[in-house]
């Protein structure tokens, strides 16, 4: 068992942080608002620091979950970053999904330090991190993974490498283009079924075995029949993620004229006033416009 610490306790962060505690290892936690730290500790034990840097201090490994780059950075960095208090051989890794750009910052960073800095974003939701069924896309030093992934494993259900520093969080930028066309498609689909005077759950119960089948059908149709978007993966967040694909896109010269589109559906529902709902909360959009 590692001597581990977990930085950033949100949605996904504070059960990862907990499945890490069950499986055995010894967790020092860190959160901004110290009370969430401190509920933690009461759940599962280990220890709450008041800075990364405390956290981070003889910890073989140091995970993170926040919010963007900048957070990334904030508790990278600085006399109480994690970087200051952690060991030479230590290794750093982060779960939030940002830029490929500021991933290779810091992983060269880290590398000054005599530090190894993994890029892990995740996919399942807050479902699939309450569950430790998480699908975990990694990029970084190749022995640096493969002493990180026992412990990424307490909470994961499929965890690879696909590459060299950053390679980890462009799989996720795939993975957030993947799904903001399906859930478009999906919105459109159920939309045109209420329409044609089809029962929704019925229409999934057929399609849903069959080539339309999805993640998102699966676990989304039933609250977008309900009109329930109080929940799961917020509108802001993945405005957030599609414009690192998109300003990745412009870099790399690839082609995201649905990605683009989507992108700005989601603004309307934004509008809306529907920043905190789920993404699925596309077909909501769709309603509104009759």
């Amino acid at each position: 068992m590692a001597k581990t610490a977990f930085l950033g306790l949100g949605v996904m962060g504070y059960p990862m942080a907990g499945h890490m505690a069950k499986a055995g290892h010894e967790v020092t936690v860190y959160n901004r608002t110290a009370a969430k730290a401190d509920k933690w500790v009461s759940e599962f034990g280990g220890t709450a620091a008041a800075t990364p840097r405390e956290a981070a201090q003889g910890a073989d490994f140091v995970m993170a979950c926040v919010g963007n780059d900048d957070d990334l950075r904030g508790i990278c960095t600085g006399e109480d970053g994690a970087f200051a208090g952690m060991s030479s051989g230590a290794t750093f890794v982060d779960h939030t999904t940002v830029s490929q750009q500021v991933t290779l910052e810091l992983s060269s960073l880290a590398a000054e330090r005599g530090l190894g800095f993994v890029d892990a974003p995740v996919s399942g939701g807050q479902a699939g991190a309450e569950n430790g069924q998480l699908v975990i896309m990694c990029g970084g030093d190749q022995a640096k993974y493969d002493a990180a992934e026992p412990v990424m494993q307490s909470y994961a259900k499929l965890c690879k490498r696909l590459g060299e520093s950053g390679a980890g969080q462009l799989c996720k930028m795939v993975n957030q283009i993947c799904i903001a066309g399906l859930v478009q498609g999906l919105s459109e689909g159920l939309h045109f079924a209420e329409k044609a005077g089809l029962d929704g759950a019925a229409v999934v119960d057929v399609i849903g075995g069959g080539a339309a089948g999805s993640w998102q059908m699966v676990n989304r149709y039933q609250t977008m029949l309900a009109d329930e978007f109080e929940h799961g993966f917020a509108v802001d967040w993945m405005r957030k993620d599609l414009d690192i694909c998109l300003r990745t896109a412009n870099e790399n010269g690839a082609s995201l004229p649905v990605t683009a589109l989507v992108d700005q559906f989601y603004k309307d529902v934004q509008k809306m006033g529907g920043g905190r709902w789920d993404t699925s909360s596309l077909i909501k959009r769709l309603r509104a416009m009759g």
